[in-house]
C-alpha cells in the first residue's frame, strides 16, 4: 500500500460486515482452537481502558469484504473545546439486521462453548450493513429490506455503500463500480431503497481519505462524485443521515483531512451531517474524538455537523507495533448508541462486525469464531 514519511501507512477498511448479499452467508473457522476453559465474562467499560501511548498505527489494507485504514506519522490532534451536543434523532435504538454471517454461525453451532459469549457481546449488538458488491439490478431490493426492516421495529439502520471505483486503491478490498459514471447511477439506485425512515449512512470508507493514490484529475471527479452521492441520497430521504470517511487520528493532520473532505462535499448540508472516523482501526474513542473535533474545527460548516466512531474493536486501542490484520490483543469498544453525551459526537457503531477477519485469523471477510472469542471475552 502506501509509505507515509517514516511510517509505513497500512490503508484498508475491513468491510463485509452484515453484508446485504441474498443470503446470509456462512463464515468458517477453519482449524478453529479447541477452548479449554470456560468463558469468562469480564463487565465492558463503559469507557474503552485508555491504551498506552502508541505511535501512528500502520494499518494495511484488508481484503475484497474486509476495507483497512491508514495511519500517518502526524501526532494525534489535541482535543478541541467541548460544544453543545447535537439534537438526538427521533428514533434513538439502533436496528440490528437479523441475517448476517454471525447469527448464522450462532444458530449453526448451538453447542460450541464460545456460542454464549458471542452471541451476548457481540452479536446481540446492532452492527452496519454493508453493500460491498457492484449489482446495479438487485441494489435499491437489498437496500429497501433493510430499511423497511429498521421501520418496521423502529430502528435506525447503518448502511455501507461501499462500491466507489478504484476502491482501496487496488489493495486487498478492490472493487467497485467500473467508472464514475456508473457509480453515480448505483447511487442513484442505493438512494431509491432509502425509504423515509431515519437511517445512518457511512458513505465510503477510505475514499477521502486515501485519495493519495489518484491523479489530481481523478482525485477531483471522485470528490465531485462524492459530493453528489451525498445530496442524492438526503434529496432521496431527508431523514438520512450522511457521513463522510475523515480516516483515524492516527493517519493524516485535521487540517488536510478537512480540506479533502470540503472538497467532497463534506461541509455542506446538502449532502452531509459530517463524518465518520476509525472504520475498522482501533484508535480510542478519546483520540477519536479529540480527532474528529479538530477535523470538524477545519471543515468549518454549519455547527449541526457532527462525527461517528467505529468502535468495534478499539477496547484496548491501536497495537504499538501498528499491525492492522486480526491483531492480537484487541477487544470490543463502547456499545453502540446514538447518544454519546458527547458535544459533536453523534454516534459510536459498529461498522466493523468484531469477528469478521481481515484475513490473517480467517478467510478476509468471513466471521470467524476464534478471533470473535477473543475479542469478546
Amino acid at each position: 500500500m502506501v509509505a507515509a514519511a517514516s511510517v509505513v501507512v497500512a490503508v484498508g477498511t475491513a468491510t463485509g460486515l452484515l453484508t446485504a448479499f441474498g443470503d446470509d452467508g456462512g463464515g468458517n473457522d477453519e482449524a478453529r482452537p479447541q477452548v479449554t476453559r470456560p468463558a469468562r465474562l469480564q463487565s465492558l467499560p463503559l469507557v474503552p481502558s485508555p491504551s498506552p501511548s502508541v505511535k501512528p498505527s500502520v494499518p494495511a489494507s484488508p481484503p475484497p469484504s474486509a476495507p483497512a485504514k491508514k495511519a500517518s506519522p502526524e501526532p494525534s490532534p489535541k482535543k478541541t473545546a467541548e460544544k453543545t451536543p447535537r439534537a438526538a434523532p427521533a428514533a434513538t435504538r439502533l436496528y440490528r439486521h437479523p441475517r448476517s454471517q454471525i447469527l448464522s454461525w450462532i444458530r449453526a453451532h448451538p453447542d460450541d462453548p464460545r456460542q454464549d459469549v458471542i452471541r451476548s457481546r457481540i452479536a446481540d449488538h446492532p452492527a452496519a450493513v454493508w453493500f460491498a458488491d457492484y449489482t446495479p439490478s438487485t441494489i435499491t431490493s437489498r437496500v429497501r429490506a433493510v430499511t423497511s426492516g429498521g421501520a418496521a421495529e423502529g430502528g435506525v439502520p447503518v448502511l455501507v455503500p461501499y462500491a466507489i471505483p478504484d476502491r482501496d486503491c487496488g489493495g486487498h478490498s478492490q472493487g467497485g463500480a467500473p467508472d464514475l459514471d456508473a457509480y453515480d447511477d448505483w447511487i442513484d439506485l442505493f438512494a431509491a431503497g432509502l425509504g423515509s425512515g431515519e437511517v445512518v449512512v457511512i458513505l465510503e470508507p477510505d475514499s477521502v481519505a486515501q485519495v493519495d493514490c489518484l491523479p489530481a484529475g481523478e482525485r477531483a471527479d471522485r470528490f465531485a462524485s462524492l459530493a453528489r452521492a451525498g445530496r442524492v441520497l438526503k434529496d432521496a430521504n431527508p431523514n438520512a443521515r450522511v457521513y463522510y470517511d475523515a480516516g483515524h487520528s492516527g493517519w493524516h493532520a485535521p487540517a488536510k483531512q478537512a480540506g479533502w473532505l470540503k472538497e467532497a462535499g463534506a461541509a455542506s448540508p446538502a449532502s452531509s451531517d459530517g463524518i465518520f472516523s476509525n472504520v475498522s482501526n482501533f484508535h480510542t474513542t478519546a483520540d477519536e474524538i479529540a480527532y474528529d473535533r479538530a477535523v470538524l474545527d477545519a471543515l468549518g460548516g454549519p455547527a449541526s455537523l457532527g462525527a461517528v466512531i467505529d468502535t468495534s474493536r478499539n477496547g484496548n486501542g491501536a497495537p504499538a507495533d501498528g499491525e492492522w490484520c486480526d491483531p492480537a490483543g484487541r477487544k470490543i469498544g463502547r456499545t453502540p448508541t446514538l447518544s454519546t453525551g458527547m458535544g459533536r459526537i453523534d454516534a459510536y457503531l459498529w461498522v466493523k462486525l468484531p469477528g469478521e477477519s481481515d484475513g490473517c485469523k480467517g478467510k478476509p471477510g468471513t466471521f470467524t469464531p476464534s478471533y470473535a472469542y477473543d475479542l469478546a471475552r
